[in-house]
């Protein structure tokens, strides 16, 4: 990795992390201490040194999107789930089934050896694995809490199922790239 490049990876995450800084001192809505900009510039530079290792592995345009829009996904499901949760708040449960989602996406990664057929099968994976969170969360956690407040949050059954279909969507997405990048290479494109 190119040593211009990893200052570009450390100035862009100081940058974000600035933004949250600045809106504290404006606004009590934003509360963040220590850990949260250590966890979140952890999250930034880890997800931008993975891209730049990753990326120059496939050498296309197609490949280095489908390694951009992947690791964006995954960093954004890492996020809202740490910040607010994507299945009621950050303390539900059913939120750890995210993880599962992380690791398919780990193995298959290794297993294809960011090949791009592989890794379009891992990223597919990926997208299924997560399309089955929200139903298997729906049959295990009832969406009613005893109080009448809802356990899945203020958008709901139909929210969250909402949400999972754009990580989905992004998570297939990246599988397409790769299986472009694919064909571009071994001359079926």
């Amino acid at each position: 990795m190119q040593s211009r490049n990893m200052i570009r990876i450390v100035l862009a995450t100081a940058f974000l992390l600035l933004l949250p800084w600045v809106a504290m001192q404006f606004s009590d809505q934003v509360k963040w201490g220590p850990a949260d900009f250590v966890m979140a510039g952890a999250l930034l530079m880890g997800t931008g040194f993975t891209y730049e290792l990753v990326a120059k592995k496939g050498g296309t345009f197609a490949y280095r999107a489908a390694v951009g829009v992947a690791l964006i996904t995954a960093l954004l499901l890492v996020w809202i789930n740490l910040a607010v949760g994507i299945i009621g708040d950050e303390d539900n449960p059913a939120n750890l089934m995210y993880l599962g989602v992380l690791v398919v996406g780990l193995i298959g990664t290794a297993v294809a050896r960011l090949e791009k057929r592989g890794m379009a099968r891992a990223l597919f994976s990926m997208a299924l694995v997560q399309a089955m969170v929200p139903v298997i969360a729906l049959k295990v956690w009832t969406p009613s809490a005893p109080s009448g407040a809802s356990s899945w949050g203020s958008a709901g059954v139909a929210g969250v199922f909402g949400l999972n279909a754009v990580f989905v969507l992004l998570f297939a997405g990246s599988a397409l790239l790769f299986r472009r990048a694919d064909a571009r290479a071994t001359g079926l494109a």
